[in-house]
């Protein structure tokens, strides 16, 4: 079957799903394999429940079998050399093939090593002010939940935004071969997934494949001028053409975070604008500002976009604080490198606050450099000083072993081998009056802590 006979059978059906125990009805099923799972193997039963197609490998016994048959079930059934390949391949055709007033539809691809999801959710938020988007549903951002995010493109859609990971090289550029963006972003480089990169200057390259294919495609790029990695990369392709953002280049300021307004605002001096967030950390001014760049860009003013960043509500354990009891929570606990790890603590140690309390947990995939990184931030810790610091996992006890646990400035520093011994600590040893910053790798689970906090 070629794409476009299989695109024929998609447009009649109501979405794409790879898990057959979602099926609402009507479908085209994709059996995809895993590790742990075949999806093959369930493809007759998503039938069953409801779906039109499903889409299998050829050489698996589920083709085998309907081979054999000749049942309503088994026509339903469409055997292909890779499941997944087909899945992405589907997925360039119906991006390629949808159309705004004639035109293709514009798409901006989006990576980084941190504040990707942030900085989607805000474009999001300030581009639905004018235009119908569709955006990454949370952080699909792999070489599966890219091109589900495509195929969720309807009719309606009058602008994507497609946010891409990587944790090894190539990522991004099988994946902008997938969606093809027309503009592209990177929020910043920073120290993760070492362990696949290999160095700081992997990850450079890496997140620099999305440049690479925006310089080939001649179209253009939103950068942080104030960035000077981005600019470095930048620089590094004289012919890309940048669209310029930044504190210095907007013009713009951080406002002081106090005990009554401990939220991020960021204030335009030339038009005596204030853009007011819900969003801890004076770290996601970059990603408010990229917003509002690529809202002017398509025609949405300043003062339009500010408000459309006002009334986000960050979700999924990124930059929140919630009130629990009597202590303030700052919970970024969605994961973490030793970059985003280093501006959440210094973040933290300018806040205005009495009792100030850390639960960190590790920071994984970092290879040869973890212990070191890990003990960088042990003494970032000591160096800030707070009431407490309750470390999680088995990295930063290497790091405690290596460097101690002692702190000049008194305080409390106390290792646990998971967040979930943590949280039996914390049951019996309740905090009081305190702001906690709650933030770690999500394989550490930190969010584990918040039910006796």
């Amino acid at each position: 079957m070629t794409i476009q006979e299989l695109y024929g059978i998609f447009k009649g059906c109501s979405g794409v799903a790879t898990d057959s125990r979602k099926i609402k009805g009507g479908e085209l099923f994709f059996a995809l394999k895993g590790e742990n799972f075949d999806g093959n193997a369930y493809a007759v039963r998503a039938l069953e429940a409801g779906a039109s197609h499903a889409v299998i490998d050829s050489d698996s016994e589920t083709a085998r079998e309907a081979a054999a048959g000749s049942t309503d079930i088994s026509s339903r059934l469409i055997p292909v050399p890779d499941t997944l390949k087909t899945l992405q391949d589907l997925a360039r055709w119906h991006r390629s093939m949808t159309f705004v007033n004639g035109k293709p539809l514009p798409v901006i691809g989006l990576t980084g090593t941190n504040g990707k999801t942030t900085t989607k959710e805000l474009i999001k938020a300030v581009l639905s002010v004018k235009y119908k988007v569709t955006a990454t549903e949370g952080n699909l951002n792999n070489s599966i939940g890219v091109p589900l995010s495509l195929l969720k493109i309807d009719d309606e859609s009058e602008i994507a935004i497609i946010e891409m990971g990587a944790s090894h090289p190539g990522d991004i550029k099988e994946l902008v071969s997938i969606c093809l963006p027309d503009y592209g972003l990177v929020t910043n480089v920073g120290k993760a997934h070492l362990l696949g990169f290999g160095s700081f200057e992997g990850v450079m390259k890496a997140k620099g494949e999305l440049y690479d294919y925006i310089q080939r495609t001649a179209d253009k790029v939103f950068i942080n001028t104030g960035n000077p990695d981005l600019c470095k990369m930048a620089e590094e392709r004289p012919d890309l053409q940048l669209i310029p953002y930044g504190l210095d280049h907007d013009g713009a300021e951080i406002m002081t975070a106090g005990a009554e307004n401990p939220y991020l605002r960021v204030r335009f001096k030339d038009e005596w604008l204030t853009v007011n967030t819900r969003l801890i950390g004076n770290y996601n001014a970059d990603n408010v500002l990229a917003a509002m760049a690529v809202g002017s860009y398509f025609g949405i003013s300043h003062k339009d976009a500010a408000e459309a960043i006002s009334r986000y509500i960050p979700d999924n354990n990124r930059s929140q604080m919630v009130r629990r009891g009597t202590n303030d929570l700052i919970i970024d606990a969605y994961n973490a490198n030793p970059t985003s790890m280093d501006a959440a603590i210094r973040n933290f140690a300018m806040m205005d606050a009495p009792h100030k309390v850390l639960m960190l947990g590790d920071m994984l995939e970092l290879g040869d450099e973890s212990t070191a990184e890990h003990r960088l931030i042990l003494e970032k810790i000591k160096e800030m000083g707070p009431d407490a610091a309750y470390l999680v996992g088995d990295e930063f006890r290497k790091a405690g072993e290596s460097a101690g646990t002692a702190s000049a400035r008194g305080t409390e520093i106390m290792l646990f081998p998971t967040s979930e011994a943590l949280s039996q600590y914390l049951a019996s040893h309740k905090i009081k009056n305190s702001t906690i910053l709650i933030k770690g790798s999500r394989g550490t689970r930190m969010e584990t802590v918040l039910e006796n906090l």
